[in-house]
């Protein structure tokens, strides 16, 4: 087996048992994953912001004649490479 192969293999190890121990947040945040959060019904949401690895987002009781939506958060990185993307499902 040739050095390059060796290698190749290796990182490709490293990388993937580095994604195995990541959290789903993480994964969205640093390596351009998605994923979904489900708000609590009767929930409206309001603002959203990550602080190092930790999602947090700001809700408020719905109003009346409010209706359930569903946001899309995408990442635009400077590069285009690894842009992750938080989806917030509201429900009534």
């Amino acid at each position: 087996m040739s050095k390059f192969v060796q290698m190749f293999t290796a990182l490709s190890i490293i990388l993937a048992l580095a994604l195995v121990g990541c959290t789903e947040k993480q994964r969205a945040k640093q390596f351009g994953g998605h994923m979904t959060v489900k708000l609590e019904c009767g929930q409206k949401l309001f603002d959203l912001t990550w602080k190092e690895d930790n999602l947090w987002y700001a809700t408020r009781p719905m109003r009346e004649g409010e209706v359930a939506e569903t946001y899309t958060f995408v990442e635009d990185s400077s590069w285009g490479a690894f842009e992750g993307k938080v989806t917030l499902i509201e429900c009534r």
